[in-house]
């Protein structure tokens, strides 16, 4: 048997909630182009992230501990892929469209610095003057314009409801300007999903790095509301703990997190008798998230986070070389602009000198920023 997408989006019809958003009523793309026979319109733009420069780079960008700390810890990639995971779980429990939310989530961090926030902290800080930086406007500036595949347009042509859901993307750490994308309205249900699967993720996964580091004890733990909910619920006594274990409580904390988000995300959209997509984006505040326990559990969790592991020693010094190492390449590059690979010499007058030396180190992994560095600095390195 083969479907066509016709006959897929006849199956979103048929099965996904009043207010999930369907494939066949996208505003389309700024370039318009003919669809593929067995794909639905957030599928292919799916595939064509997925297949991007930018996407491949986060597997050697910064999630917490820089990739040479250890093979095991978290890097942009996989808390990229983490994220789309809970996206899913969420999306399909709702009824609302799984392609959308797996490819917002997909994208939405592709314009990450390298090094994390503190890279992201100090290329804002060096492009003050000149447009600033945040990477939700660069991840829609990837796919948009910088990404080169087609001979048609720039960017990738995705649909509108995709770079809405990248522009107003928005976590405790990340805020939007969804100044040309309908800022009188919330982001949909999905592009809404895609923001509290993203705080989840870096949440529960950051804890279970932290753990494995040995930065985070389970003792500074004790006491914790939701991590002595999660200990109880897995029956885990405080014995030494093992890989085994560590595991089994991660999943265990999500999985308490996911249901609480569902059920309480149902509860809203049905107090706020939604039916249609319009009717979320119409409300004042985003009906996706948690119940009041569950947020206030969460906010004494991310707290702690913030002071034990974020703030760790160990984390500072390499934000500290991080700010160092982006600083001094980008004045380098200013001063010198020779200095830049000659394609990206030839885009200077396009771009603006600040803005391409910008988005240059915007898409170094760690490690090409590091080596750089050294190229640049270390006299025994060979340019």
């Amino acid at each position: 048997m083969i479907l066509t997408r016709q006959q897929l989006e006849a199956f979103e019809d048929q099965t996904l909630a009043p207010y999930g958003m369907r494939s066949k009523d996208t505003r389309g793309r700024a370039v318009p182009e003919d669809e593929p026979e067995y794909r639905t319109v957030y599928q292919r733009d799916r595939d064509r992230i997925l297949h991007t420069t930018a996407f491949r780079r986060l597997e050697y960008k910064t999630q917490v501990f820089i990739n040479y700390e250890g093979d095991y810890y978290r890097t942009r990639l996989t808390h990229t892929l983490e994220v789309t995971q809970i996206g899913r779980t969420v999306a399909r429990a709702l009824g609302v469209n799984e392609d959308l939310v797996e490819t917002i989530c997909m994208a939405h961090d592709l314009g990450h610095p390298p090094f994390g926030h503190s890279g992201e902290t100090q290329l804002a800080r060096l492009m003050k003057d000149y447009g600033g930086f945040d990477h939700n406007k660069q991840s829609l500036r990837i796919v948009t314009f910088l990404e080169r595949r087609y001979p048609d347009f720039p960017g990738l042509n995705l649909t509108w409801e995709v770079l809405e859901g990248i522009v107003k993307h928005e976590t405790e750490y990340d805020r939007s300007d969804a100044s040309e994308f309908s800022p009188d309205l919330c982001g949909d249900l999905e592009a809404q999903i895609t923001n509290v699967a993203d705080e989840l993720a870096y949440t529960a996964h950051d804890l279970d790095d932290g753990l494995r580091s040995g930065m985070i004890t389970t003792d500074m733990l004790s006491g914790l509301a939701l991590w002595e909910i999660v200990v109880e619920s897995v029956g885990w006594r405080g014995e030494q703990l093992d890989d085994l274990s560590r595991h089994r409580l991660i999943r265990r904390l999500i999985g308490i997190e996911v249901n609480d988000l569902v059920q309480t995300t149902d509860r809203n959209l049905r107090e706020n008798g939604i039916r249609s997509v319009l009717d979320v984006q119409r409300l004042s505040y985003n009906v996706v998230g948690f119940s009041e326990d569950m947020h206030r559990r969460n906010r004494e969790l991310k707290d702690f986070l913030y002071a034990n592991l974020y703030r760790h020693y160990r984390v500072v010094r390499m934000q500290v070389k991080a700010e160092r190492i982006i600083s001094e390449l980008f004045n380098a590059y200013k001063s010198a602009p020779t200095i830049l690979p000659t394609h990206f010499q030839e885009q200077n007058e396009e771009r603006g000198l600040e803005r391409n030396i910008c988005d240059y180190i915007a898409g170094m992994t760690d490690r090409y920023a590091i080596e750089e560095y050294q190229k640049l600095f270390d006299p025994n390195t060979l340019p």
